[in-house]
Formats: C-alpha cells, sequence, structure tokens
C-alpha cells in the first residue's frame, strides 16, 4: 500500500509516495538519492544507517519512512560548514584522520552532531559507550574518539 508523507529533509520540506513497510533508509537512498546512509547489518546494530531526526539518532534501516511524517531528518548531505565547506565536526574527522574507508563515517558524524546539540563535555569513557552503537570494521576507534574528543571532550 502507497501513502504519500511529508518530511522535512536536510532543510527542504519532501513529499514522497512510500510503501508503509518501507524503511527511512531504503526513502533516503532510493527515493531521495542521499547515499550517506549505508545499510550495513539492516537490524539496527552496526549504526551505518544513523540519521537524526529531530536531532535524535536512529538507525535508519528499522525506523519506518512513515514514522518521518512530519518531522525534520538531517544526513550528512545535509551539513553545511561556513561558505559552503566542512564543518568543524567533519574538519575533526579529517585532521585526526578518523576515516578510512568512509563506511561508517556517516553515521559517527551525525552521532556527533546530536552530541554536540547537546552542549555537554564528555569523558573519553563516556564517549566510547555513547559510540558504542557503530561499527567500524577498520580502526580501533582511536582516531574516531580522538575527532569526537576535539568537538565534545572534556578539556
Amino acid at each position: 500500500m502507497l501513502k504519500i508523507i511529508h518530511m522535512n529533509v536536510n532543510g527542504k520540506d519532501q513529499e514522497v509516495a512510500i510503501d508503509v513497510r518501507e524503511s527511512l533508509a531504503d526513502t533516503l537512498r532510493n527515493r531521495l538519492g542521499l547515499t550517506s546512509v549505508k545499510k550495513g547489518c539492516e537490524v539496527g546494530e552496526c549504526g551505518a544507517c544513523t540519521v537524526l531526526v529531530d536531532g535524535v539518532s536512529v538507525d535508519s534501516c528499522i525506523y519506518l519512512t512513515i514514522w518521518a511524517e512530519g518531522h525534520k531528518v538531517l544526513t550528512v548531505e545535509g551539513l553545511k560548514g561556513e561558505n559552503g565547506g566542512l564543518t568543524p565536526i567533519q574538519q575533526a574527522f579529517v585532521d585526526e584522520a578518523a576515516v578510512q574507508c568512509g563506511f561508517c563515517t556517516p553515521g559517527l558524524i551525525l552521532t556527533a552532531v546530536e552530541l554536540a546539540g547537546t552542549g555537554k563535555t564528555y569523558t573519553r569513557d563516556e564517549l566510547r559507550k555513547l559510540i558504542s552503537g557503530h561499527l567500524c570494521r577498520c580502526t580501533g576507534y582511536e582516531n574516531i574518539l580522538n575527532a569526537f574528543e576535539k568537538i565534545v571532550g572534556k578539556k
């Protein structure tokens, strides 16, 4: 059964016809062309599909698009720094070499955006727990934690 829904994606109002059983990850990737949203495990365990819905991280592979009706969705494509450049969070990932293959990076960056939005600072141990829902197959997470500390770590 198809249904037309309305949501704001990356600052733009969208009207999309979806199957009521469709995941937000499928809608974002296949209907809106937002390929930063990765499908890794498809059971909400790896974090590759993380997006923000009204500022809160969700695993879009297990979040139905119909639930996004009337909400604001943010993907990495919606991040913009000064003069169209990288945001400070994205730059921290570059500076700290926290990107290898890049598959997990968009989800981690959006989690960093969510944490930065809280206005809190976190210890390295707290950050380690907060990113535990993200699977990175390339690293020991040290550079990723360094990037997070640069943005929301306690000095």
